[in-house]
């Protein structure tokens, strides 16, 4: 008799709304989720990202018997090649399965990428399943590492309960559209000075277009030439009618979906990296997006893409996207994934995936 007892499966990090709503919307819930452990410090703050507690060195021998299934998504960047091999290794002589979700064939946090291939290179291999979360990165896995991995989509990012506030009245003001561009902290995927300046090549064409630009403050103490160079050029633009240069605090979830919900079109400006939850939060309002073609950002809902190349964006062909998406903006704006019925999927296919591996391993 196969056993339907709910698994407990170990996430790192388990508090991530993606890992969170792997979980069934209703009951039964046949998969249990351990919490994160708090790390070992004095008063640590709520919310704040600390290194995966999960990866530390003798953690899975002090803790097989507390789980079934490992799963690691993010977060892995805080260890080293040779802990996470050892740390794989403990699983495999605790017989524990490692199920790992390939979210980035390139860290979105760092510029260079040498590190986080060679942490792949320990993970995926020794992974006894794999996810991903879309056809072309699992064709990647496949061609660099000659594994399979699994493609399940992305999850809601929004509540599914979440009612979107009215829309700005436009009634007056029929051809007024805005275009959001989020610059937050400038993390490192984050380049988008060509991206701003080829919207300001295309507003002339674009009449009744306020583009948004929003930061964090952190980004005014920044003193390394990109950061300075983007501030520069968005200082000269302040006064100039048709731009608005926001300068705010990290949004609440509440504050984001509401801010999403208020942009006609987001333009994601992004110069490397491989999926994207902004986007997914942006499908959630119904707010329309236009991604660059790197990665597999287009393969997540189908959205436009414009062409980013190694000097920046080429300006004519992204104008010639953006004038079809501000005549007709629901080309990129595709339905909506009934997101309920689609978390019910997602958590089946998990189940089957941890009692799979399970298996094999016992």
């Amino acid at each position: 008799m196969i056993d339907q007892s709910p698994l407990r499966v170990a996430s790192i990090p388990a508090g991530h709304p993606y890992v969170r709503n792997l979980a069934a919307p209703e009951p039964p819930h046949r998969v249990r989720r351990l919490a994160d452990p708090i790390p070992p410090v004095a008063d640590p703050l709520p919310g704040q990202w600390w290194p995966p507690v999960m990866l530390g060195r003798d953690w899975v021998d002090r803790h097989h018997d507390d789980f079934d299934v490992m799963h690691v998504h993010f977060g892995f960047e805080s260890t080293d090649p040779t802990t996470l091999r050892q740390w794989c290794a403990d699983l495999a002589r605790r017989r524990r399965p490692l199920v790992v979700t390939v979210h980035d064939l390139v860290n979105p946090h760092f510029a260079d990428q040498r590190e986080h291939r060679r942490l792949l290179d320990v993970l995926i291999p020794r992974a006894d399943r794999l996810i991903t979360l879309t056809p072309g990165a699992a064709a990647e896995i496949e061609r660099r590492w000659q594994r399979p991995a699994e493609v399940i989509g992305h999850p809601h990012i929004a509540p599914l309960d979440w009612t979107p506030p009215d829309r700005p009245d436009r009634s007056e003001r029929p051809d007024e559209f805005v275009i959001g561009v989020s610059v937050r902290d400038l993390r490192a995927n984050v380049d988008p000075l060509p991206v701003l300046q080829a919207l300001d090549a295309a507003r002339p064409g674009l009449p009744g277009t306020t583009v948004r630009v929003d930061l964090h403050p952190g980004i005014r103490e920044r003193t390394d030439d990109r950061a300075r160079a983007l501030l520069r050029w968005l200082d000269a633009r302040r006064t100039e009618p048709g731009w608005q240069i926001r300068t705010h605090p990290r949004y609440t979830d509440e504050q984001l979906l509401d801010h999403l919900h208020e942009l006609d079109l987001s333009v994601l400006p992004y110069g490397f990296g491989t999926h994207s939850g902004w986007l997914e939060a942006c499908v959630d309002v119904g707010t329309a997006v236009l991604v660059p073609d790197i990665g597999y950002y287009a393969q997540q809902h189908g959205h436009p893409s414009f062409a980013r190349t190694a000097d920046g964006v080429d300006a004519g062909p992204f104008a010639a996207v953006l004038a079809r998406v501000r005549r007709d903006p629901s080309v990129a704006r595709p339905p909506r994934p009934d997101r309920r019925a689609q978390r019910r999927d997602i958590a089946a296919a998990h189940e089957r995936i941890y009692r799979a591996a399970l298996a094999q391993r016992q």
